[in-house]
């Protein structure tokens, strides 16, 4: 097979969900692959510092458009006078060539602005509604992250089901369990974050919730004794000044720390330093961070909706997200039981040995085959 992916995401968003995706999708596809040919697209003089197996070939897109790239549907010309049977864009088809000249792919991670459109922004909104039906129509496959987005877009697109592939995401290498008491060391230094704390990491859309996790946490302060701290972290969005308010409100100002975007390399300390890890979300079309503090070794608890408990298994504790009262006695239940916590933790790390990118890069390479030959 000969195969063009479009790699910017992977120099654009690393550190994103979909950045993530396209880079360790690219990366594990080097590894196991020494049989097909590949072209890379990248930003013009964007490095990539994965060592490229001879099959693979770098091409650059030298229209600089890291400040509009969610604007920038059709990139003309990307596929001229390139040998290539089948294009693959994992940024939900952003930048699809409109002059098609071989078989298109797209990962569509999900339809949340369909689902959920008051928690997407305009852009983003405008976007998916008149542009992403004209890609999905010329998409001969499209490559999804859960069984639960798979059906989402059936219902949405009315896309043939037989033409959807899933391919569960996983957690990088670079999570893993660390020694706890160098790990709060570390985030003592860096962050000044001396207590014990509870981890939010994924986003500061509506749809996480993070309004019902301080709540819930508030609530928990009048019942757990000891001294905890909620963390919030992540790249302060448009909905930041209403969840510090939502703190000023509840006298928790004190309690909840917003530490603002923490480097990849950090991340993992992050996970490792805190006592147990929070995603209510309401809406995930996967949703990494949980796989990523599983891998890390710490319990997990997050919402029974969506695509969520797909993704944990058994091993987190699972709760309805609307329930402010039942995520506020899980926290507490997690911190008092050492048991629950520890038997949290091992699951935890057994379904992630489960979630990893070989599998990822493995399957995708079987939608490929079967795209092309259908």
């Amino acid at each position: 097979m000969k195969i063009g992916i479009d790699g910017r995401a992977a120099n654009w968003y690393r550190g994103t969900g979909i950045g993530t995706y396209t880079y360790q999708l690219i990366n594990y596809i080097n590894k196991i692959d020494s049989v097909n040919d590949y072209t890379v697209f990248l930003p013009h003089h964007c490095s990539s510092n994965i060592d490229f197996k001879s099959n693979f070939s770098i091409e650059e897109i030298t229209e600089n458009l890291e400040e509009n790239f969610w604007d920038e549907v059709n990139i003309p010309n990307i596929l001229k006078g390139k040998d290539i049977e089948l294009y693959h864009v994992p940024q939900n088809g952003i930048g699809l060539p409109l002059d098609k000249k071989c078989s298109f792919v797209i990962t569509l991670h999900d339809v949340i602005p369909y689902k959920m459109p008051e928690t997407s922004s305009a852009r983003y909104l405008k976007l998916f509604s008149e542009v992403l039906p004209k890609i999905v129509q010329m998409c001969d496959g499209i490559i999804t992250v859960s069984n639960y987005s798979k059906m989402d877009i059936l219902e949405t697109f009315n896309f043939p089901k037989e033409k959807i592939y899933v391919t569960h995401l996983a957690s990088e290498d670079i999570y893993v369990p660390l020694d706890k008491k160098l790990s709060k060391a570390f985030m003592k230094k860096q962050y000044s974050i001396e207590e014990d704390y509870i981890l939010y990491v994924g986003g500061f859309s509506p749809r996480k919730n993070i309004l019902g996790l301080i709540e819930a946490f508030s609530n928990l302060l009048d019942i757990y004794k000891k001294d905890i701290k909620l963390v919030i972290a992540g790249k302060q969005g448009l909905s930041y000044p209403l969840y510090q308010k939502r703190c000023e409100d509840l006298e928790v100002g004190d309690k909840v720390i917003f530490p603002g975007f923490i480097p990849l390399d950090h991340m993992p300390t992050l996970y490792n330093a805190s006592e147990l890890f929070v995603y209510p979300s309401f809406y995930e079309g996967f949703g990494l961070p949980p796989a990523e503090a599983m891998a890390c070794g710490v319990p997990v608890i997050a919402s029974n909706s969506t695509s969520i408990p797909e993704v944990t298994g058994d091993a987190a504790l699972l709760i309805n997200p609307q329930d402010v009262d039942e995520l506020c006695n899980s926290m507490y239940d997690v911190l008092k039981n050492k048991e629950l916590a520890e038997d949290l933790s091992l699951k935890g790390l057994i379904r992630t040995s489960e979630l990893n990118w070989h599998n990822t890069a493995k399957n995708t390479l079987i939608a490929y085959n079967k795209i092309i030959n259908s």
